[in-house]
């Protein structure tokens, strides 16, 4: 047998490469590396040029305070950073880099040239780098500021050249880097060259929704809701998409920690939780967000390349971000500017079960055609004209009497049309056709009152505890020792979800009582499940998913058909309670419940006006 291997010391040049291998992986994050440098050194300009997907040749070029021609050669070392100085410095980082290993990390794997200048200075100076190697070190004519250049990128390690990709993917990786670092700070002006022949990405500073828009897309802006909450220490703010904008992969999500963009399965998983019951299955949402913490609450010092960090506390961030995201997102529905509908008097017809779900509804309208009249519903009174276009459709509102075949009467009134308008017909017993101020409103009305009864049988289901079903014969479920303890710990958490479970043993537990909804459940699976969420997440709402998934089931089978025929009063009820449920956006499902064409829309498709 061949006799162990001594244990020896590796050269400085093989631990340096493993340390670059760490920092960097491709040329995207040593433009990451670069782009964080610049942003701390209060850059308002930084310009990103590269050739060959990065591989011939990054320059990052920037207009920040620039580096003493005495740190020059200092920067370049590992361990060298000016953004912290003692260990408890680490307890507090705010800067984006502070590690002192991205430049030396750049120099053994290329040829590293770093020319700045500061603002009390003549002139700049110039040192160059191969290889862990000075070649060069002399003053250079350039602005206040700092210009990196690494060329030939991994020329001395060419087994890690060759596991990059195509010049394309690196290309696409650089830019997404770019436009990622740009939503992190408005106030700084970007600009990307690729290559000669290639057109330029130019991020401008200022305003939030034109960079929102050129990174994303116009269409998030104007399907997305800006969000700004505080509470205590913490702040949560930017854009989250509708649930009806959302993408199939997930490259269009934007977190930062304190200004860092960072990868967070605790804050994904929140993220999720809020969006868990508006998304379509299989769809992922869009968002930008910013959270900002006490330094002291969060270490960046996880992993070399920055992306991940641990919180100190990890369940009141979890539940901070859920709980500020869930009520906005529940509190979007259509658009409630305008004040309350407040409807005259007047009994509605005797409707079939399928409506019996919706309580408390507003009076309805009923629509005939006057021509010369106007968007006159009968609810209020006034001379304030709703619509004044040339191309308003007109028509006059009565309001509807008691089924007894009493012709309808009603005075004419001008006043606000709700957000959803007022409904005119169906369409094949699946769409209500109504109108508002803007133009055509189609709604399906199944979605619709699908959303509605769900809202209404999760708010019956809040206001009680959850009921609980004894099991005759207790289920004993193998479990690991950190699991059996865990349900210890978390017995009154477990309790609160209608689930008592006991330890009955080193490595067993047993499920005396279980949510009454969800006694025909595999229950030693969702016990599973549950254990692994505490030990995750230190919470869960697997009980309340699955109790939501049931409660959605029953919303859907006690929901109107397709083909049952409306009354025009039936319709306007269900659109009054529309603009009152939450999330009436879309339903259970995720499916969108109506869509708003305006008159401007319908008149470039006729070719109005042309």
């Amino acid at each position: 047998m061949e006799a162990a291997s001594r244990i020896r010391q590796l050269s400085e040049f093989v631990a340096n490469q493993i340390a670059a291998g760490e920092v960097v992986e491709r040329p995207a994050s040593l433009v990451k590396e670069l782009l964080e440098n610049s942003l701390d050194a209060a850059a308002t300009q930084i310009e990103v040029r590269t050739e060959g997907g990065g591989v011939k040749q990054v320059l990052v070029r920037d207009n920040g305070c620039g580096v003493h021609r005495d740190d020059l050669r200092l920067a370049v070392n590992r361990h060298a950073t000016s953004k912290i100085f003692e260990a408890q410095d680490l307890n507090g980082v705010a800067s984006l880099g502070f590690r002192g290993e991205a430049l030396a990390s750049m120099g053994s794997v290329g040829r590293l040239s770093m020319t700045s200048r500061t603002a009390d200075a003549a002139e700049g100076f110039c040192v160059e780098i191969e290889g862990d190697r000075e070649v060069g070190f002399a003053p250079r004519p350039h602005p206040v500021g700092t210009t990196v250049e690494v060329t030939d990128l991994f020329y001395n390690t060419p087994a890690r050249r060759k596991f990059l990709k195509t010049e394309r993917t690196e290309q696409a990786h650089i830019d997404r880097v770019l436009r990622c670092v740009s939503l992190s700070r408005f106030d700084v002006g970007f600009e990307l060259q690729q290559g000669a022949g290639r057109g330029r990405l130019l991020l401008p500073p200022g305003n939030p929704e034109s960079r929102l828009a050129r990174v994303l897309s116009e269409e998030f802006v104007q399907q997305s809701i800006a969000i700004d909450e505080t509470s205590a220490e913490l702040r949560l703010s930017g854009w989250v998409g509708l649930p009806t904008h959302s993408r199939s992969q997930t490259n269009q999500q934007y977190f930062y920690v304190n200004g860092r963009v960072v990868r967070d399965k605790l804050v994904a998983h929140a993220i999720r939780q809020a969006y868990r019951d508006v998304l379509f299955h299989g769809r992922h949402p869009v968002f930008v967000l910013f959270l900002d913490v006490p330094p002291g609450l969060v270490d960046v010092n996880v992993h070399p390349t920055k992306h991940e960090v641990r919180f100190r506390d990890s369940r009141m961030i979890h539940d901070f971000i859920f709980g500020m995201l869930n009520r906005a997102l529940r509190g979007v529905r259509p658009d409630t500017s305008l004040p309350p509908v407040q409807p005259q008097t007047a009994e509605v017809p005797a409707t079939q079960s399928g409506l019996d779900l919706i309580a408390d509804l507003p009076a309805p309208y009923v629509f005939a055609h006057q021509p010369g009249g106007g968007v006159r519903p009968a609810h209020e009174t006034g001379a304030r004209r709703v619509h004044e276009t040339a191309t308003a459709a007109r028509y006059h509102a009565v309001p509807v009497v008691e089924a007894k075949g009493v012709e309808a009467k009603g005075a004419e009134a001008k006043g606000a049309v709700p957000p959803l308008g007022f409904a005119i017909a169906q369409l094949h017993g699946i769409y209500i056709l109504a109108q508002n101020a803007d133009g055509l409103v189609v709604v399906d009305m199944h979605a619709a009152h699908e959303r509605i009864t769900y809202e209404k049988l999760k708010g019956q289901m809040a206001q009680g505890e959850v009921a609980r079903q004894r099991l005759l014969v207790p289920v004993l479920v193998n479990v690991s020792e950190a699991e059996a303890e865990l349900v210890e710990d978390a017995a009154s958490s477990l309790l609160s979800l209608g689930l008592v479970v006991e330890r009955s043993g080193q490595q067993a537990v047993a499920i005396r009582e279980v949510p009454a909804l969800l006694a025909a459940s595999d229950i030693e699976e969702l016990t599973r499940d549950l254990l692994t969420d505490f030990a995750e997440f230190g919470s869960t709402e697997r009980i309340q998913r699955e109790q939501e998934t049931l409660l959605g089931t029953m919303a859907c089978h006690g929901s109107v058909r397709a083909n049952r025929q409306l009354t025009i009063a039936e319709m306007n009820s269900l659109l009054r309670t529309m603009e009152s449920t939450e999330n009436a956006g879309q339903c259970n499902h995720g499916r969108p419940t109506y869509l708003v064409q305006s008159l401007t829309d319908l008149d470039q498709l006729f070719l109005r006006g042309q």
